[in-house]
């Protein structure tokens, strides 16, 4: 396609392809059309991510290089159907094309990711985009998917039409990317011809704020245009921190013409979206050829089972306990090569160091803390690979379809249960993904009870505890995942109460209606999904290498001194004597009655870091203990440890009554701060840990008591 020698942006500025300035692009795209990937595909590991200054929408700015060499900025930005928003992801998409944040540059130019097999579905994101006479780059992604749809697309006739370049590709098999890697290069690109015709009844009114936003908000003609459109398409109700608000004019003006209207009984917003598909449907005539649909059928074969009300659970079911199977039995060998090698490294500085304060730091407060929390790495690398698996594969959705009938009992939709199913991996990352939910008070209620879900950082709680429950090699694998979906299951159901109950006190309102698309099945992207896990278990080495390495330092100078003046004390007396033992013997009195004793209260006290924590804590305590013999497993050694008068700590029960302790208490510091930011207020993060624990230590008290009366 040739390309006119000379174009115009808005705002008089020409683009030259000899100009220094690393040109901005935009990567925009609906859910599930591959944008992310593509992103990852182009910029590699050149990626920075963040969250937009005042608003916690997560931003990745990438680099890529153009086929000169030369640097390319790509923005990815959120996901949206329409630059008509509905959640604070949405709005902030529609703002960064705008150009109304003044802490992000409105981009040069956009690349539009669109799904080859969803074409008319995608083109209205699209064709409010080519509104803004910006350049822009179609990328469209999943020709495969569209091809085994037994749909055919010919991207010329859609290049031709629409007069921007059209890139076919396929994102996940690599395809297409050198192609839109040197359309992206081009020193200049040709602004959009398409033309659609706005229904006469609202041509005043378009050009009316057309002329104002030009006016009073310095908006150039085209973008004007556009935001006009927009505007009397859903009134700017969404706003998010950071953005430039509309000049007191163009309120005006929208008010007069909202109030005309709706004396009139006009439903413009409607009439505005059906002129745009009736747009998209004259372009999709020429570029989409329809044949058989093979794929439907198979996918449709596929949720008759998934998305059945009574083998959708027993799917769900198996592929929850498969996972939990998973992670004691795979990951069995590499945590004995772990601990094999952290038992050496302990012996091998034992026999290299003579004894004193500092080799008694490596070994019972470095090696003992940081080394029984690395243990665990497996078993959650396995966790984050299920989740990736289920993401990948266009699962999760269905999960969330099978989950909206439960959840609209709790007043919430099947759309909230796709954080509370993220949290299972992390709370911060699930509590984050909230932000595409619509509805503020929805939104609310899921970040209050999503730190209920059982995240990956009480897995290694889980696992000391039954390992010190169930004693013995030979207990069965399948005994130790029921336990642990037990556990799963019991803060899911606490999840489910506490949404409930807020949504008949603290924040009142009916249960909204769920309208979620359910994205094609696709095969396992097993490259993204290791990357990710990857990414994940870095992370927890790298949280295992300062904040629980600072920690177990920190709490074996507290275990160590003051030194008990009687020189002959033994390890338990001089821990008792020492500065955490006087703390754990303040919070004894509170958790006695749970079945815990001062040792078990320095472990509650230094988790509130981090859940995983209390593993190294115990490791330092309880190492310190049995410092005459430094490879006794912390599973042993605690099976050992024994009340003041003989009697044994950690019983079944006490173990069961401390795995149900960390299902319901808030004890991780990250979580609080992103509470925070999310709903800008003390108020709620300080909430979630007065309700979660004392929820925690009333369930408990109750589970302990019980227990004892029943003769357990």
């Amino acid at each position: 396609m040739k390309l006119p020698s000379h174009i115009t942006l808005p705002g008089g500025k020409r683009p030259s392809a000899a100009s220094d300035r690393t040109p901005v692009y935009a990567m925009v795209g609906n859910p599930n059309c591959g944008k992310t990937t593509l992103f990852n595909a182009l910029t590699g590991l050149r990626q920075k991510v963040g969250n937009y200054p005042g608003v916690t929408v997560e931003k990745k700015i990438g680099t890529a290089y153009s086929q000169h060499g030369r640097p390319i900025q790509i923005i990815d930005l959120p996901g949206a159907y329409s630059l008509a928003a509905r959640s604070p992801d949405e709005a902030m998409l529609r703002d960064v094309l705008l150009g109304r944040r003044e802490d992000t540059p409105q981009p040069d130019r956009i690349v539009c990711v669109v799904d080859a097999s969803n074409l008319e579905r995608n083109l209205y994101l699209v064709h409010q985009i080519l509104d803004l006479g910006r350049p822009v780059i179609i990328a469209l992604n999943m020709m495969d998917m569209a091809a085994s749809a037994g749909v055919r697309i010919d991207p010329r006739a859609l290049e031709r039409a629409l007069g921007v370049p059209v890139i076919p590709c396929e994102a996940v098999n690599g395809r297409g990317l050198l192609e839109l890697r040197l359309a992206m290069s081009r020193g200049e690109l040709p602004l959009a011809k398409h033309r659609w015709d706005i229904p006469g009844p609202i041509a005043p009114a378009v050009a009316e704020l057309q002329a104002s936003l030009v006016q009073n908000d310095a908006r150039p003609p085209l973008v004007a245009r556009a935001e006009a459109l927009l505007l009397l398409t859903d009134f700017d109700t969404v706003r998010v921190a950071g953005s430039k608000l509309l000049s007191g004019r163009t309120h005006e003006t929208l008010g007069q013409w909202r109030s005309r209207w709706t004396k009139e009984g006009t439903d413009w917003s409607a009439v505005l979206i059906k002129s745009r598909y009736d747009a998209i449907a004259v372009l999709c005539e020429d570029a989409i050829l329809h044949g058989r649909d093979n794929r439907a059928v198979v996918s449709d074969r596929i949720d008759a089972i998934l998305c059945h009300s009574i083998w959708g659970w027993v799917v769900f079911a198996a592929l929850m306990g498969a996972m939990f199977f998973s992670i004691f039995t795979l990951a069995e060998y590499p945590m004995n090569w772990i601990d094999e090698h952290v038992a050496m490294l302990g012996d091998w500085v034992t026999g290299a160091m003579p004894a004193g304060d500092l080799r008694d730091l490596l070994t019972d407060g470095v090696i003992a803390g940081v080394g029984g929390i690395v243990i665990f790495l497996p078993q959650i690398l396995i966790l984050f690979f299920f989740v990736g698996l289920l993401e990948s594969t266009g699962y999760m959705a269905r999960a969330a379809f099978i989950m909206d009938r439960p959840m609209s009992k709790v007043g919430l939709n099947g759309r909230s249960f796709i954080p509370l199913l993220g949290s299972y991996a992390c709370a911060i990352p699930g509590i984050m993904a909230t932000r595409t939910i619509e509805n503020a008070r929805d939104r609310l209620v899921t970040i209050l009870v999503a730190p209920l879900m059982s995240c990956s950082a009480r897995l290694p709680v889980y696992l000391l505890m039954i390992a010190t429950l169930l004693p013995g090699e030979t207990v069965p694998a399948a005994q130790k995942a029921g336990l642990m979906l037990m556990m799963y299951a019991l803060g899911t159901g606490g999840a489910f109460f506490f949404a409930w109950l807020f949504k008949r006190t603290l924040v009142p309102g009916g249960t909204p209606h769920m309208i979620m698309e359910l994205p094609a099945y696709q095969p396992p992207r097993f490259k993204e999904i290791v990357r990710h896990m990857l990414e994940r278990g870095w992370l927890f080495l790298k949280n295992a290498g300062t904040i629980i390495l600072s920690i177990s330092i920190v709490l074996w100078v507290l275990t160590t001194y003051p030194k008990h003046p009687n020189p002959d004390a033994t390890a338990t007396e001089q821990i008792a004597h020492s500065f955490a033992g006087q703390a754990g013997h303040v919070l004894e009195p509170a958790i006695k009655p749970l079945g815990f004793d001062w040792r078990v209260g320095i472990g509650l006290i230094t988790s509130f870091a981090a859940r995983e924590v209390f593993v190294s804590s115990m490791g330092v305590i309880f190492g310190v203990e049995a410092a005459d013999d430094d490879t006794t497993p912390l599973r042993d050694a605690l099976r050992s440890a024994r009340w003041p008068d003989g009697a044994p700590l950690f019983t079944p029960l006490v173990c069961l009554t401390l795995m149900v302790f960390y299902v319901f208490a808030m004890q991780c510091m990250s979580t609080v701060a992103i509470v925070k930011r999310e709903t800008n207020s003390w108020r709620w993060p300080l909430f979630q840990i007065f309700y979660m624990t004392g929820t925690a230590w009333l369930v408990c008290l109750v589970f302990y008591q019980a227990g004892r009366a029943l003769g357990f």
